[in-house]
């Protein structure tokens, strides 16, 4: 899941993403990859949280949208189940997030 969180003064979303340990059962890493990072595997790995959440803030653009999936231990893709939407990614029958801000 994710949290939104409008700058008043700079055209920038603050948004917290986050997976719970439910969610991911005992996953050691998840890393968030998307169009804001390029698809890269290693450029935003998610922080753990003593809870065993994962969790990562990132400035974005507002008035765009913005293609994601979570990378876990570095073999399983999850979708965030609160996406604003969903568009199929370039592999068939695979659909990424999307966050619309």
């Amino acid at each position: 899941m994710f949290s939104k969180k409008y700058l008043k003064t700079k055209p920038i979303c603050k948004v917290t993403f986050r997976l719970s340990a439910n969610e991911i059962g005992d996953a050691q890493n998840v890393n968030i990859l998307g169009e804001f990072n390029n698809w890269d595997l290693n450029a935003t790995p998610m922080k753990r949280l003593k809870s065993g959440d994962f969790s990562y803030v990132l400035n974005l653009e507002k008035d765009h949208a913005y293609q994601f999936r979570y990378l876990i231990d570095n073999e399983t893709y999850m979708n965030d189940t609160d996406a604003d939407a969903y568009l199929p990614s370039p592999f068939p029958g695979i659909d990424n997030s999307v966050i619309a801000l």
